[in-house]
């Protein structure tokens, strides 16, 4: 997608990038071998000199680069050309981020590999994993997760990031994260299916106040399944906003989802829901 992209090169705006598109030109390098006639010379030079730092910009996989210069609204199109290099990443913690709320536990899914953080464990090893990434796919992690997790660790997160929340949202999909799953085809099943963010809070003080892995490892399951679903809906919201581009462009195949490596249990989901949410 960034190879038939002008609207991150200063001057052009999305409007004068539609008609470059129109003229024909639909590459950075059918720009170089024709440029539009509409433009004057000049403007055609100074694209050029764009066109040849941009394409060095994806041989050397800088993200960032399209990231400060796209349009917000079109930050989606950089998944492609970086997608394997972005990691999806979902936090859980204690609270909204008032004073003494901690991050009880990190997934992070980069469509290989899942990894998976703990407090008190090895909690501290995402600041050097992070590093690894141009790219980070969050829901809603603009607001809440990257936040969070720079003032928990005391570390800035200078990733290209892409927000699924603000993406869904311009393709007409709104709510939280289930419920853009559901909206998408993917809802979940089970026992968790319908719970809270809050139950997430009862199960890691249950882990912490009577030992029980079975509510630790119901968590990471929790956690672990957001990031999954992720790279689903990342590659859904890429491949439908390829339709307002006025050409055919290829899409991205969906990826398989791999297992997740732990498993709900019913009993102690059933026993916190009874104490807590009985009526």
């Amino acid at each position: 997608m960034l190879n038939i992209s002008f609207s991150h090169i200063p001057s052009v705006g999305v409007a004068t990038e539609r008609r470059i598109w129109d003229s024909g030109v639909r590459t950075m390098d059918d720009f170089l071998e024709s440029p539009p006639g509409f433009l004057s010379l000049n403007k055609q030079k100074k694209i050029a000199g764009h066109i040849h730092l941009s394409k060095e910009k994806i041989r050397n996989k800088d993200a960032r680069y399209f990231y400060d210069n796209l349009p917000s609204k079109e930050h989606w199109r950089i998944f492609k050309e970086y997608q394997y290099t972005t990691a999806y990443i979902d936090i859980e913690t204690t609270g909204l981020g008032t004073p003494g709320d901690v991050i009880t536990t990190i997934a992070l899914y980069d469509g290989k590999n899942i990894n998976y953080y703990i407090n008190g464990k090895n909690l501290n090893d995402f600041k050097k994993d992070i590093r690894k990434y141009e790219v980070i796919v969050t829901y809603n992690g603009k607001t809440f997760d990257i936040p969070f997790i720079e003032r928990y660790f005391g570390i800035g997160i200078s990733h290209a990031h892409l927000d699924l929340r603000h993406i869904l949202y311009s393709l007409g999909y709104s709510g939280g994260l289930k419920s853009c799953e559901r909206q998408l085809g993917i809802g979940r099943t089970g026992v968790l299916a319908d719970v809270d963010g809050f139950f997430a809070v009862l199960l890691w003080n249950d882990y912490k106040h009577k030992r029980n892995d079975k509510s630790l490892e119901t968590l990471l399951s929790y956690n672990i399944e957001d990031v999954l679903n992720l790279e689903y809906l990342m590659t859904e919201a890429y491949n439908r906003k390829l339709r307002d581009i006025p050409f055919d462009i290829e899409s991205i195949s969906i990826p398989e989802t791999p297992k997740n490596p732990f498993k709900i249990d019913t009993p102690t989901v059933n026993r916190i829901q009874n104490q807590y949410y009985a009526y």
